[in-house]
């Protein structure tokens, strides 16, 4: 393995793509049957409204077999009223594992919790709401900062970050979006509160960097005030149902699991009229006598989700093509197994070893190779399955590389906890 070989396939690995591959199936459709999920990634901490630090976790969900290096990342949101739910929901999950497939960076993110019962809900919910959209913020900060200290373990395009939420998480995308203004900030909110320092971008962690997003996708949503959005504001497509008791469609009071009245929002149908009078780009899905977040338990919704904001996404990514706000038939990736798909490498993150796994009659080489483009290691292919030992390797990111009669898979693989 010369060297003139190793340096060719280094300037392979790592040379950024200044546009995305829009080749019109990428990010349109799932070109990636398999992905790797590493879980339980801390991008900030920050004080609940029990004033109990917190440690806030997302988990990335990548594609096997992508050679790209610059990809489009997608900050995914939960839904549960701001009380309950997590980065593990039925309302996220699916999504984040058909859109890595798609060709996407995908991170699912908790973020704080927690309404105290009071008699008067306005407050403590406007509370919670400027939590969640301080730790969302702090998420985006994460890659930002991880592209520039350590070398972008994710392969994300700084440029290409966007957000998308359901329900309460629908909350938080559009308020990351449009309460882009200190003096927007309710009156009600106290400064003081837990939690609460730091105005929009807060004290959850990794200052110093941006948390612009460049468009937004709401599921069943609603926006404080709909005069926050200003001309020249990011992209939003939302999904709303005309039957949703739990977020109002437009602009209604919301209550508290349909009891409590807690404060009057503009819902999606306000929001895309507003987008509409100003000139923000946008789409909005209708769900004509649906109810809340209908994706989550019905197999057709789920498909026209999935279908317009991969849409709606595509044409961010890839502005040649024109925005479609119609539903479109997409290609799903299938379970069949193609090199790539049985090119298996776990754990991901990996500590002390990370066992490879081949199809039956492998040969050839498998190279650990540096960010830097320097060759670690270099095992001759002997078995099907075989581990790899790490304890001489620096913690960070690694392409591992798997050459078979002239072609060749690679895979990136994290090394953490040395």
């Amino acid at each position: 393995y010369t060297m003139r070989t190793l340096t060719t396939s280094c300037l392979l690995l790592l040379s950024i793509i200044a546009t995305a591959q829009c080749d019109g199936t990428r990010y349109f459709n799932q070109i990636f049957p398999e992905f790797i999920e590493a879980e339980n990634i801390v991008y900030g901490s920050n004080t609940d409204y029990l004033g109990n630090e917190t440690e806030l976790l997302m988990d990335v969900y990548t594609p096997v077999g992508d050679s790209e290096v610059q990809r489009p990342l997608i900050v995914m949101v939960h839904g549960g009223s701001f009380v309950a739910g997590s980065k593990d929901e039925a309302d996220i999950v699916p999504l984040a594992e058909d859109f890595v497939k798609m060709g996407y960076v995908v991170a699912s993110i908790n973020y704080r919790l927690g309404i105290p019962i009071a008699f008067d809900l306005e407050q403590p919910a406007l509370e919670a709401v400027m939590r969640g959209v301080q730790d969302a913020k702090a998420a985006v900060r994460w890659f930002r900062k991880d592209a520039a200290e350590n070398n972008n373990m994710f392969g994300v395009d700084t440029d290409e970050i966007y957000m998308l939420g359901s329900s309460a998480g629908g909350f938080v995308a559009l308020h990351t979006a449009y309460l882009d203004e200190e003096a927007e900030i309710p009156s009600q909110i106290d400064p003081n509160g837990f939690g609460l320092a730091g105005g929009l971008e807060g004290e959850s962690g990794n200052p110093g960097y941006s948390s612009e997003i460049k468009a937004i996708v709401n599921i069943a949503g609603a926006l404080g005030d709909w005069q926050w959005m200003q001309e020249g504001d990011e992209p939003v497509l939302s999904f709303h149902g005309t039957g949703d008791t739990v977020v109002p469609f437009d602009t209604q009071m919301l209550q508290f699991f349909g009891l409590v009245d807690v404060t009057v929002v503009d819902g999606s149908a306000t929001v895309h009229e507003k987008a509409d009078s100003i000139g923000i780009t946008n789409c909005f899905e209708i769900y004509e006598m649906q109810g809340h977040v209908p994706h989550v338990d019905n197999a057709a919704y789920y498909d026209t989700t999935r279908s317009i904001t991969s849409n709606f996404l595509g044409s961010m990514v890839c502005p040649q093509f024109p925005l479609d706000c119609e539903y479109r038939e997409i290609v799903l990736s299938t379970e069949e197994e193609s090199l790539a798909a049985q090119f298996k490498a776990y754990p991901n993150p990996a500590q002390d070893r990370i066992t490879i796994e081949l199809p039956r009659n492998a040969s050839g080489v498998l190279r650990m190779i540096s960010v830097q483009g320097k060759l670690e290691k270099e095992i001759n292919v002997a078995h099907p399955v075989m581990q790899i030992d790490l304890q001489e390797l620096s913690n960070g990111m690694y392409f591992l590389e798997w050459e078979d009669q002239g072609k060749v898979q690679v895979q990136r693989v994290l090394v953490s906890g040395h």
